[in-house]
């Protein structure tokens, strides 16, 4: 259970885009539920695993030659030789050329299920995770200006049209400096990646959680590490990140206020 739970708090601030508070909402129930990491890591590499690409190896491969083994009495190793190609062995495993031992298949299972009372536990658990200050900032976020946990702001920032609104919001409410902690990661990757679409990588910043879609998902798209959903949306790998929970989170009012369906409060 995370802390604000366990110290009975039972409501949290509202705030406006000038990152004033402006009243309380209560707490969903949802934010009770104790924080389980070895469930959140399951969900996620189970959503993961739906995005792996089968392989395997085609059933003749290696096996496209026309062998003969030439039989005893000519001191060498009876495995079949190709034929026209004097010693050289094909066909049998660990020869030049020759059939792979086990080669993968396609028909392997590479999806990983989880049942469906488990997932929904782990995306409990996961947004009970982003109102624990202590855990959101074990991820490496930057939550000394951030007011209050959970964060939750006006339906306004939902009908933010231009990054710069989305930009000056973010400072008022103290999320800026994670976005600058996100632009300040950014390295180029090693090996062949380079060539393949996905040059650098960085770290990843604040998510927004909004209840309908006013503008704000075009708005903030170029706003480098942050991501934004609507809560129908939302799932456990969006709130913990490599199955780490805790991503810094920003809560529009409405879409805080759907959180009570998640726990049936």
């Amino acid at each position: 259970m995370n802390e604000d739970a366990k110290m009975g708090k039972r409501a949290t601030k509202i705030f406006n885009l000038e990152g004033k508070a402006i009243g309380k909402i209560s707490l969903p129930a949802v934010f009770k539920v104790s924080i389980r990491g070895d469930v959140i890591k399951r969900a996620v590499v189970a959503l993961q695993s739906h995005r792996f690409q089968p392989q395997g190896r085609n059933p003749l491969a290696g096996k496209r030659r026309s062998v003969d083994s030439w039989g005893a009495g000519h001191g060498i190793a009876r495995v079949p030789r190709i034929k026209g190609m004097g010693r050289r062995a094909g066909y049998v495993v660990g020869t030049v050329g020759g059939r792979e031992a086990y080669p993968p298949v396609t028909e392997k299972t590479i999806v990983k299920r989880v049942p469906k009372k488990e997932m929904k536990l782990a995306l409990r658990s996961a947004v009970a995770a982003t109102a624990s200050k202590e855990t959101v900032a074990s991820r490496g976020h930057i939550t000394e200006y951030v007011p209050d946990f959970p964060l939750v702001v006006t339906d306004d920032i939902e009908k933010l049209k231009k990054t710069s609104e989305v930009k000056a919001a973010l400072i008022k409410l103290g999320v800026w400096p994670d976005i600058f902690r996100v632009e300040e990661s950014q390295k180029i990757r090693a090996g062949k990646g380079k060539m393949r679409g996905r040059r650098r990588r960085h770290a990843v910043g604040p998510l927004l959680v909004v209840a309908e879609n006013g503008g704000i998902m075009k708005a903030a798209r170029n706003v480098l590490g942050m991501d934004v959903v609507k809560l129908n949306n939302l799932n456990v790998e969006l709130l913990a990140p490599g199955t780490h929970p805790g991503r810094l989170t920003v809560w529009s009012k409405p879409a805080f206020e759907r959180l009570r369906e998640f726990s049936g409060d």
